[in-house]
């Protein structure tokens, strides 16, 4: 088995590297030279995958990466694993999805299993990807070659290993969808065939839509709770005590990552093609992106109590990524975070031991090239207030509230971490 994988990102990485444990031959494919090199060289930049697993993988023989898309002319399947951002008017980017479509095309051989895993909105692996696919190799998906979509499920951070998450399939075909539970049961444990393509692009946005909205519930809670002086991490904890009917959820500064904050606008956007109006999900979405400015306000009221203001301080942000003990800094809120307190006049820095230096983002290039701050009592005592923003696992957190006033805590972390701060603030 000879599998392609277009797009070696956080889901198309550790793809490959499942691909590899299940005896396949995998050909990676970025545009990214630098990534290309990397991996050539046994080298990793994704942090939950060690340079020792790449360098594994090469010595097996059967992987390589490159990027020259004509390697897909002698591949049992692709997998198309490139980001699907919204536009700066919050619409779907199928950009990447459509472009990668196009490369791929001319080298495309009868027989070939193309399969979609980039999230998106139903109709998108039947409609653009396989009008592209068709008319850049004059094939036929569905006779001369095989369309499918299986959403990806990749979970960073998560010590759920790839080949344990359950895998959904749709196909455009009956035929189409029996090639891709075949060729994906050389890597995942559990593959689950649905009817269609946009029943499996539907499936993806309902796990993410489902996310958002109790998000969004308990954030809502959370801004409440905090009027009345009741503490919603305490509420949360104690309503999770219900053996049914009760999921726990838990609010944040905002949301981050590839998904949640994106996938939910991919259906309100196809919504308006049908003349529907998702207002539940939208909904969701104003609350959770109002959470950095209520943050914010937190962190003014913690000033304001100590007879400062946000203008003229030194303001540090603990955690860049999106989510602890990761170093995906994707939609992550820390940056709206970083804008907002900059813009009312604070100096600030961010400290991440994942991220040490910010690179280049698609929405916040002001920040290209900043350093994380050493976490040294030295460097702590210099800072008017920390603001923890993302709960990383083993962060010395004694140490700061030894060096620091005052904190504003938006994860819990301080009490889950049992540290007892002189003056901490939940937001």
């Amino acid at each position: 088995m000879k599998v392609a994988i277009a797009g070696l990102g956080y889901v198309g990485l550790p793809l490959a590297c499942q691909f590899i444990k299940g005896d396949a031959e995998v050909v990676g494919l970025d545009i990214d030279e630098e990534k290309v090199d990397m991996l050539n060289s046994g080298k990793s930049y994704i942090k939950h995958i060690s340079g020792s697993e790449i360098e594994e993988m090469l010595e097996t023989g059967r992987f390589r990466a490159t990027s020259d898309f004509s390697c897909v002319s002698d591949v049992d399947a692709v997998l198309i694993c490139v980001p699907t951002p919204l536009s700066k008017h919050r619409e779907p980017d199928l950009s990447y999805v459509i472009s990668t479509a196009k490369a791929l095309a001319p080298h495309l051989s009868k027989g070939v299993l193309v399969t979609l895993e980039s999230t998106t909105y139903p109709g998108t692996t039947d409609g653009e990807l396989r009008e592209a696919l068709e008319k850049g190799s004059g094939l036929t998906a569905g006779s001369d070659f095989h369309l499918a979509y299986s959403p990806e499920r990749e979970d960073p951070g998560n010590a759920t290993s790839v080949e344990a998450i359950p895998k959904l399939v749709g196909g455009l075909t009956e035929a189409c969808r029996d090639r891709a539970l075949e060729i994906y049961g050389y890597a995942i444990n559990s593959v689950v065939p649905v009817a269609s393509c946009r029943v499996a692009e539907a499936a993806k946005l309902t796990e993410n839509i489902f996310r958002s909205v109790n998000i969004a519930m308990v954030n809502e809670l959370k801004v409440i709770f905090d009027r009345m002086d009741i503490d919603v991490w305490e509420v949360i904890d104690a309503a999770a005590t219900k053996p049914f009917g009760y999921m726990p959820f838990y609010p944040g500064p905002g949301l981050g990552g590839h998904c949640i904050p994106i996938d939910p606008f991919y259906l309100t956007w196809k919504a308006r093609e049908f003349g529907k109006h998702t207002r539940f999900i939208e909904l969701a979405g104003e609350i959770n992106n109002g959470m950095p400015a209520f943050v914010v306000f937190k962190v003014a009221e913690a000033l304001n109590a100590k007879s400062k203001s946000i203008r003229g301080s030194r303001i540090l942000v603990v955690g860049l990524a999106y989510k602890g003990g990761v170093d995906d800094m994707r939609e992550s809120p820390s940056f709206t975070l970083m804008d907002h307190l900059a813009a009312q006049g604070a100096e600030v820095e961010y400290y991440d031991p994942y991220i040490p230096e910010i690179g280049e983002t698609r929405e916040h290039a002001n920040w290209t090239g900043k350093k994380s701050i050493e976490w040294t009592a030295e460097a702590l005592q210099s800072f008017d207030t920390v603001l923890i923003s993302t709960d990383h696992p083993d962060m010395d957190y004694q140490l700061l509230v030894d060096s620091v006033d005052t904190v504003i805590d938006t994860r819990n972390a301080l009490a889950k971490a049992g540290v007892e701060a002189k003056d901490a603030w939940k937001a």
